[in-house]
């Protein structure tokens, strides 16, 4: 098939929810304060792409109840096309709340059952296709094959459609086990790993995945499935990137951590931008690295996503790479 001229940059398949994120650490025995906002890894990425310049549209579900309409709004203020988005008058859209202590965030859902889970193979034929194919990047991760087993066909579909289109196809592995058995997820995963060109795992993923606890190890085992390039996410030790051919460590940025919520999402779709605008992946990876780090500086998973003018003034002057 001939490859059609790519007028996109991103196109991002997923659930996309609104959040509430706890703002305040109250006694027990008082309400704690949230601050309502939106996330759903994916939508995350695509924003955070389109702040960084990349022509962007994404494609789900939603219910026609306000919040489904919220998001609408969202994507539209934030230049991501909406065309593809499927509006579903029979499911809710999903939420979900965010608490922060000593050893982390955590998240909390109200999602089953939602509009996003009823993806379904035909809508990719009937409504996706077209963006699919005239974009450089399809984005995917583990949660939009783990909402429902129709959501997980669909990813396969798509991403199989869009390597016959010449688009090429990016995989965060995003586990989250309590959207699914640990058995079901290692077959699936490794199953959208074959299908990837670009595989970005985090290191507490793979290890819950395969029993792997060292990095390399980790980059060898993702290439083994098929994926040609892997970029392994290390929090703030940075990211170690390979081609097949050069493994190299890229360092992350010391910052004070507020909320680290969206911040592989950030990374994600800003690695996306870069790669689409014709950075080599140590130069992408070393511009999502510095995204990444002003993303955890602020509350939520969209607002503290930062702009092409906020990173490049971060990486000043240049980052250095260096061989693994």
């Amino acid at each position: 098939m001939t490859s059609p001229l790519k007028t996109l940059d991103i196109v991002a398949l997923g659930e996309a929810m609104v959040e509430f994120n706890q703002t305040s650490n109250l006694p027990p025995d008082e309400a704690p304060l949230y601050l309502q906002g939106f996330g759903g890894d994916t939508s995350n990425a695509a924003i955070a792409g389109a702040r960084a310049g990349a022509r962007v549209a994404y494609l789900s579900r939603l219910g026609t109840d306000r919040w489904g309409d919220r998001l609408m709004d969202l994507w539209q203020r934030e230049s991501v096309s909406t065309r593809s988005v499927l509006r579903d008058g029979q499911a809710p859209t999903g939420m979900y709340f965010v608490s922060h202590d000593a050893q982390g965030h955590h998240f909390s859902y109200a999602r089953a059952g939602s509009a996003a889970s009823r993806m379904q193979a035909q809508d990719l034929t009937q409504h996706w296709a077209e963006a699919v194919a005239s974009s450089h990047w399809l984005h995917l991760s583990g949660i939009s094959l783990a909402i429902s087993a129709s959501a997980c066909d669909t990813a396969f579909a798509t991403m199989q459609y869009a390597r016959s289109t010449g688009t090429r196809v990016a995989l965060d592995s995003n586990l989250r086990l309590s959207l699914w058995p640990l058995a079901r997820a290692q077959a699936c995963i490794r199953h959208a790993v074959s299908l990837c060109d670009l595989f970005l795992p985090s290191l507490e993923d793979m290890t819950a995945l395969t029993g792997l606890t060292q990095a390399q190890d980790i980059i060898g085992w993702s290439h083994a499935q098929g994926a040609a390039q892997v970029v392994l996410k290390l929090g703030a030790e940075g990211a170690l990137a390979s081609d097949g051919q050069s493994l190299r460590q890229v360092p992350g940025h010391m910052v004070k951590a507020i909320d680290a919520t969206g911040a592989g999402d950030c990374f994600a779709g800003n690695l996306l931008a870069r790669l689409a605008a014709g950075d080599d992946l140590w130069g992408a990876t070393a511009y999502a690295n510095a995204a990444a780090s002003l993303s955890v500086q602020g509350f939520g998973a969209v607002a503290p996503l930062p702009y092409l003018d906020a990173v490049m003034n971060v990486l000043k002057p240049t980052a250095k790479v260096t061989p693994a």
